[in-house]
């Protein structure tokens, strides 16, 4: 017998999906670590743990606590799950401007959600800010700290990378991943490149963030105006991704990203969100750099129905000027169901 003792002992072990579309047009194997899998459904599932349980082991969260976190969705949704199954309460603070069904999915969880206006990180009332200041006034409460805590990171280093290197059997020519917190980047790039220096680690940046800019120059400064993905792009270096190995990063625009979204999910038939579009973005930039014959590897963070409003909203994208890149409406004759039910 195989069981695994509830939710946190089912967190990691995803499987490497072969994109073949995308493998079969640029002549490599484009493979993608499917994340959304996770228990909780995207690849936050494992930073939430890690850092849930370090906090236990280091006795700063103890019987009844409470875990605070400011977070655009996945790791409060994350945190939620581990908080329920250990027993602890859950506050996650949000900027105001995230796709609705994630405040709705936190609520459902149990956690208590508080929205704040989506400022800079200057701001002191910026919601990563203001989730450390509710977790210094509540007793018996921890804040996650995923941007900083560098719990995070390891988190990766010893499951995600491992993942990786044991699922292509060290066959593994390039990684590329885009930059929230910068734990998956840079913990997948640090086990990568602790196995063989020449895996080419590639970060994926959205406009409006500073990364792209930061790796060409060494200068934080934005490349272009906002996107529309949720959780990543970040104009600072997080201690998680401090020192990360970054050979290069991609610009991703977000007509290449919702293109690749909607390729994903009406030729490999997987149903996911904006960062794994970008991801894949960048993986399909960078199989095409290498040319035919290498494997790269990306992360397919979570998925789609957290979107459903916007990214799959028809009305929305035309708004973001991105109605293009969505499918056409179906043109198929309404079938007559009436005709063929007994009377």
């Amino acid at each position: 017998m195989s069981i695994d003792d509830g939710f946190v002992a089912t967190v990691g072990r995803t499987p490497l999906i072969r994109l073949r579309r995308l493998s079969e047009a640029t002549g490599c194997e484009v493979l993608g670590k499917a994340e959304f899998l996770n228990p909780g459904g995207s690849v936050k599932d494992r930073a939430a743990r890690a850092i849930v349980l370090a906090a236990e082991r280091g006795g700063a969260l103890a019987p009844g606590g409470t875990v605070v976190e400011g977070t655009a969705g996945n790791t409060g949704i994350g945190l939620a799950h581990v908080c329920n199954a250990r027993g602890y309460r859950c506050v996650i603070v949000m900027p105001d401007n995230q796709s609705p069904e994630k405040y709705r999915l936190l609520s459902t969880l149990g956690a208590e959600v508080h929205k704040v206006p989506a400022v800079p990180y200057s701001n002191p009332n910026q919601y990563q800010k203001v989730a450390q200041r509710l977790a210094a006034h509540l007793p018996n409460a921890i804040w996650a700290n995923q941007f900083d805590n560098t719990v995070n990171r390891q988190a990766h280093i010893d499951t995600t990378g491992p993942e990786i290197w044991e699922q292509t059997g060290g066959r593994i020519d390039a990684f590329t991943c885009a930059s929230g917190t910068g734990g998956t980047f840079a913990g997948v790039s640090h086990f990568l490149k602790s196995k063989r220096r020449s895996v080419r680690c590639v970060l994926a940046d959205p406009p409006g963030s500073s990364l792209y800019e930061y790796v060409r120059s060494g200068t934080l400064k934005a490349t272009g105006s906002g996107s529309i993905t949720e959780g990543i792009g970040i104009g600072r270096i997080t201690a998680n991704l401090q020192d990360a190995p970054i050979d290069a990063a991609a610009h991703i625009e977000d007509s290449e990203t919702v293109g690749h979204v909607y390729r994903l999910l009406y030729e490999e038939g997987l149903f996911l969100g904006s960062t794994s579009g970008i991801n894949v973005a960048a993986a399909a930039r960078v199989a095409g750099e290498l040319g035919p014959g290498h494997t790269v590897v990306t992360v397919l963070c979570d998925g789609g129905a957290k979107y459903q409003s916007r990214l799959f909203n028809r009305e929305w994208l035309a708004q973001k000027g991105l109605a293009q890149f969505a499918p056409p409406a179906r043109a198929d004759e309404p079938l007559d169901v009436r005709s063929v039910m007994v009377a």
